[in-house]
């Protein structure tokens, strides 16, 4: 099992903390964690800051971890700025970035991004293939829907090559097979429960066989918002409560996706997410983020094995 740890964004007007961030950073990289990853809210009324801004910060305040977000709704951007940001931040972080990437699902406000939203799958699809494009070949020819360029130069390309590994999102079964047929590694969601995450694991290895591709060139992942303290019930009103905020509005599914509990219960849950088919745990505190991050070190991760 490998596991990463979320990327502090949650800070109100005037409230970031450039010491307190980078502190964060370097003992997440202390205590072992593999990579810190961000996650995006473009419009919300929660304050958290943008991915990209987010990571290239955290690409200064480190040296080994690897930094990712999941995912970007990628739908909502201009793939060639998006390919150049991506870009540039794997050669600043001298190859240590990861790309999530989503269409977002129907009920994004296309119209506040110009995006028509009866063509929001095909936009999608196409602006992966022109990023993929961009960061692989000197000279771009496009003839797309969408986007259309001619003889088109992008450099420097990523660090990594052919480009940082592609995590898609995604629920449905749909969305999963286009996943591998696209990608190069499936991200579950936060929102997701356990059971239904083992659920889309299934659909994940069947299709990497349907396609030939060996299941260990196509990792597996998942998000998973954890709440730690003694007192479990504390820990899980404090998670319901901050999920509302995250997503504007209370769901239980989405509530019972999170761990909250004891260090034993976490540690007995997130094993369940291992077991469903996890690789990599990408643990995100909605609070205390620096306590949470000590707690799961010290009492969760341990007894994982």
């Amino acid at each position: 099992m490998r596991f990463a740890i979320a990327i502090p964004q949650f800070y109100a007007d005037g409230e970031f903390d450039p010491a307190a961030f980078r502190a964060y950073l370097t003992r997440a990289e202390e205590l072992g964690f593999e990579g810190a990853w961000t996650q995006e809210q473009l419009l919300g009324s929660w304050n958290q800051l943008a991915p990209i801004e987010a990571m290239t910060y955290a690409a200064a305040c480190t040296e080994r971890l690897r930094l990712g977000c999941v995912v970007f709704v990628s739908t909502l951007y201009s793939p060639v700025h998006l390919a150049k940001s991506v870009s540039t931040l794997d050669q600043l972080s001298r190859g240590r970035i990861e790309v999530g990437v989503g269409t977002g699902g129907p009920g994004r406000p296309f119209a506040a991004f110009g995006v028509d939203p009866a063509r929001y799958v095909a936009r999608f699809t196409e602006g992966i293939a022109l990023m993929k494009a961009l960061w692989t070949q000197p000279r771009v020819t496009f003839d797309g829907d969408f986007w259309q360029l001619k003889d088109a130069a992008m450099e420097p390309k990523p660090f990594q090559k052919p480009y940082p590994r592609l995590w898609f999102g995604g629920a449905s079964e749909r969305a999963l097979r286009r996943a591998v047929r696209l990608g190069d590694g499936f991200f579950g969601a936060g929102s997701s429960p356990t059971a239904k995450f083992a659920e889309q694991v299934k659909v994940v290895r069947a299709a990497l066989g349907e396609a030939g591709r060996a299941a260990g060139s196509f990792p597996i992942a998942k998000r998973v918002y954890v709440a730690i303290d003694d007192d479990a019930g504390r820990a899980r009103a404090r998670m319901n409560a901050a999920l509302a905020e995250l997503y504007g509005y209370r769901v239980e599914a989405i509530e019972a996706a999170a761990v909250a509990g004891t260090a034993a219960d976490c540690a007995r849950e997130l094993r369940q997410v291992s077991e469903a088919g996890a690789e990599l745990i990408l643990c995100t505190a909605l609070f205390d983020q620096s306590e949470q991050m000590e707690q799961l070190a010290a009492a969760v991760i341990p007894e994982l094995g």
